[in-house]
C-alpha cells in the first residue's frame, strides 16, 4: 500500500519557528520529514522583526 505524499508550506517569524509549526501540524518528528527552506525571514528597518516571514516546505520522507 502506497502512502499519499504529504507536504505543507508554513510561514513563521524564523525558519526554526516555521519548522516547529509544520511538525506540530503534521504530528511528526524532524527525522521523519525532509525540510526545504523556501525563504529566510527578512528584518525590518533598524532590525525590527517581521518585515518578511520565513517559509519552509516540509515533506514526509518516503520510508518514514
Amino acid at each position: 500500500m502506497m502512502t499519499p505524499k504529504v507536504d505543507i508550506e508554513v510561514e513563521g517569524k524564523s525558519v526554526e519557528e516555521a519548522i516547529k509549526k509544520a511538525l506540530k501540524e503534521l504530528k511528526l518528528t524532524r527525522d521523519k520529514v525532509k525540510i526545504e527552506v523556501l525563504s529566510e525571514e527578512k528584518r525590518g528597518l533598524f532590525g525590527m522583526p517581521g518585515a518578511k516571514l520565513a517559509k519552509v516546505r516540509v515533506t514526509l520522507k518516503e520510508n518514514a
